[in-house]
């Protein structure tokens, strides 16, 4: 039985087409520099880890020769870690901040997810694009193995949906709900291997850091970009049956949850 049908979304395609628009505008209105700030935000981001790293720290990887070996594994882990962490926290408060809306406008409500989703990944392709453009600058472009990121992009995209629609039903319900997993992503972070590479861990952590779905999800981006290879697809089918299992969850608890949404809004 199929939990959400494709043939409302198809319909409303200008709905969600106008309200990307809408709220990228909407970011950057009544600032000077307007969207010059999607591309200044990355930048100094890049520059400032390259500088620090690379130059002021000599930070180097175990067994990673190169300059900007360690600046270029941070960069990575981070961007995937922020296109996560945006779904995920933006998801918890997407349908209390969308209440007028909700309350006015009839629409199937699965739109204002894919809205969400759609803006987060224009967020990151700009600023992927930036470190694209880097990774160029400093001969460290590590060829055609980069079109391995698009799935793996779309396996971050899946968890992250899931989780955060799961996460976003219940907030409205149980307010604590988001409170609790601001938090829980503070951890969650610390826990991922983004700042640290996991070989510099004791064995005994190393097998509780492989239970966090993220893990292999992060090593696989980061190995394709620093190291140009391809990604081990078998380690990737234990966050691939997570991320599903979370989706379909959400997608219930969605369905359910959304006959009395509007009442509790």
């Amino acid at each position: 039985m199929r939990l959400i049908s494709i043939a409302p979304i198809w319909a409303f395609r200008d709905f969600i087409g106008a309200s990307v628009k809408r709220e990228f505008q909407a970011r950057y209105r009544n600032t000077i520099l307007g969207v010059l700030w999607v591309v200044i935000n990355p930048l100094a981001m890049i520059v400032v880890y390259t500088i620090i790293f690379s130059h002021l720290m000599h930070a180097k990887l175990p067994g990673v020769l190169g300059q900007f070996s360690y600046s270029i594994y941070l960069c990575s882990g981070i961007l995937i870690w922020g296109f996560f962490s945006e779904i995920i926290g933006r998801s918890q408060s997407l349908f209390l901040e969308n209440a007028n809306l909700l309350k006015k406008i009839n629409f199937p409500r699965i739109c204002l997810p894919i809205v969400l989703w759609l803006n987060a990944l224009i967020n990151f392709g700009v600023i992927f694009s930036l470190f694209f453009f880097f990774l160029i600058f400093t001969n460290q472009f590590p060829g055609w193995v980069m079109i391995s990121l698009i799935p793996l992009i779309l396996l971050v995209s899946l968890m992250a949906l899931g989780i955060g629609l799961l996460v976003g039903v219940l907030n409205v319900f149980f307010r604590d709900v988001g409170q609790f997993f601001n938090l829980f992503m503070q951890f969650w972070f610390w826990f991922t291997p983004i700042v640290y590479p996991i070989t510099v861990l004791p064995e005994n952590l190393k097998k509780w850091m492989l239970i966090n779905p993220m893990t292999p999800l992060v090593a696989a981006f980061q190995d394709v970009i620093l190291l140009g290879q391809w990604p081990i697809w078998g380690r990737l089918l234990y966050p691939f049956i997570l991320s599903a299992a979370a989706m379909l969850a959400a997608l219930k608890v969605f369905r359910v949850g959304a006959r009395d949404m509007v009442d509790e809004l």
